[in-house]
């Protein structure tokens, strides 16, 4: 389940897959591209785009991939996060664990606010993968992988699993229904923040609208 902790030798298989074909070949995935992420509004507070203007003015977050997460990704997620607490939960570099295959510990993950308080993961609905040194098909690799090994923890067949690969800069999103995995081929950056925000809010709110659906089942 998501949340048990690993042992260092099984923390790795995410990242052995290289890209997206390494994982739709051996676990029988579709893929395509299309632009399933639609214009919106965006809402960002005032104090968030100060922030992210003083950071990229002053802050060397282009320094090492930690900088960049902890100065831009996560920055940006909790932003967007604040608007959805009452049905998800953002985890930073929470384990996730299916089974040797399919484990690892995605850069962040968005899950169902449990029940049982803000200290237990439930169930991930969208997965974050930093592409180290820019390598964006690598990233999206370890990314559609994080997000199969959800799919199966879920175990709703119907439940779509949305995908964020991003070097804090671009953003690129991805979405897998059933056996097919979605890229929007657009890239959202920060030289736009406000389509960056409304494509972050709208995959919010599909999370956020499947926990609401599961909800009203129960």
């Amino acid at each position: 389940m998501p949340g048990q902790k690993l042992r260092e030798r099984d923390r790795m298989p995410f990242a052995n897959y290289q890209s997206v074909a390494d994982v739709a070949r051996p676990f029988r995935i579709h893929f395509r591209r299309a632009a399933f992420v639609p214009p919106r509004a965006a809402t960002l507070s005032d104090y968030f785009r100060a922030e992210l203007d003083f950071t990229l003015r002053e802050v060397p977050f282009d320094g090492s991939e930690a900088a960049a997460c902890e100065t831009l990704i996560y920055p940006f997620l909790r932003e967007v996060w604040r608007a959805y607490l009452e049905s998800l939960t953002l985890w930073s570099h929470q384990p996730l664990a299916y089974d040797h295959d399919l484990s690892g510990v995605p850069d962040y993950l968005v899950a169902r606010r449990s029940p049982l308080g803000p200290l237990i993961v439930d169930q991930p609905y969208l997965l974050v993968v930093e592409a180290k040194k820019d390598d964006f098909t690598r990233g999206w690799g370890q990314c559609l992988a994080a997000m199969f090994a959800a799919q199966k923890l879920n175990d709703l067949p119907e439940q779509t699993i949305y995908g964020i690969t991003t070097n804090g800069q671009v953003w690129q999103f991805g979405q897998l229904h059933t056996d097919v995995f979605t890229q929007d081929p657009r890239s959202f950056t920060l030289e736009d923040v406000d389509r960056l925000g409304a494509a972050l809010h709208f995959v919010f709110t599909q999370c956020r609208d499947q926990v609401t659906d599961v909800s009203a089942v129960v």
